[in-house]
């Protein structure tokens, strides 16, 4: 019998320079073929509102919505770590977070949460870890900030804005995170940043200098609609089915075979 995934776990799995594979699902049976493939973290993502709920954005995913999503995920996982999504507006303040955080865990079986936000997250992050919750942070493109942002676009590419975004990731490490996820950066960034921090960095459009990857499952499968993100590959193109599709992702991630150039920005 195969070991569940902890977090103490990821980190180990960093200091060996193993890759570490994440994959979002949303129901117990995939969730159950994402566990046989040998993925390491099932990430529940407020991305529920896009590819399951059809919504525009992820701002509509309640706290509700996450709840029972990852409770349907924690019926088929039994050895991938299970992270879960706070959605927006879920942790305005500290309490907020760890009120929200813990219905996650308590209800939803998660056993981390993500949260979006580089230094005006600190206390945040700070204050959930003292109550025993496992954070990952997120930097780069922060969905949840869309309409600030105006578009899904590659976030630090000047000087400046890279610079502050590896001190926020160092600020997030120094609070506590456990782990990052960074989006849509250049690929020089993410391995820098990647190399900066003590805690696993897993990118999704940030380059293969990362940790380990992460994608949203319908995009890996090439289900997503509209044009495809520069950094997602559709593995189900040269796949006979859906579990080797999965599998063929895996492999991939833990060779460092993807992302390749053509994936990175």
């Amino acid at each position: 019998m195969v070991n569940p995934i902890t977090v103490p776990e990821l980190s180990a799995m960093k200091s060996r320079g193993e890759k570490i594979v994440v994959l979002t699902a949303y129901d117990a049976l995939f969730a159950q073929v994402l566990d046989d493939a040998g993925v390491d973290v099932i990430l529940i993502g407020d991305s529920l509102g896009m590819v399951i709920q059809g919504h525009a954005t992820t701002l509509p995913t309640s706290v509700e919505d996450m709840v029972y999503h990852s409770k349907c995920v924690a019926q088929g996982a039994r050895q991938a770590l299970l992270m879960a999504d706070l959605p927006f507006m879920s942790y305005p303040t500290p309490e907020r977070a760890a009120e929200n955080a813990a219905r996650l865990i308590r209800e939803g079986y998660a056993q981390m949460v993500k949260l979006e936000g580089g230094r005006n997250r600190v206390d945040t992050v700070r204050f959930l870890v003292e109550q025993s919750i496992p954070v990952c942070g997120h930097l780069g493109l922060l969905p949840q900030s869309i309409h600030q942002l105006g578009a899904y676009q590659v976030q630090a590419r000047e000087d400046r804005a890279a610079q502050i975004l590896l001190e926020d990731a160092l600020l997030l490490q120094e609070a506590g995170a456990s782990l990052l996820v960074i989006e849509c950066v250049p690929a020089t960034l993410g391995e820098e940043v990647s190399s900066a921090l003590d805690i696993p960095v897993i990118g999704i459009g940030a380059g293969p200098g990362c940790d380990g990857q992460v994608l949203v499952l319908h995009d890996m499968l090439g289900l997503g609609a509209g044009k495809r993100p520069r950094f997602v590959k559709d593995f189900m193109a040269e796949a006979d089915d859906i579990r080797s599709a999965i599998r063929a992702y895996v492999q991939a991630v833990r060779e460092g075979s993807f992302p390749a150039e053509e994936h990175s920005f």
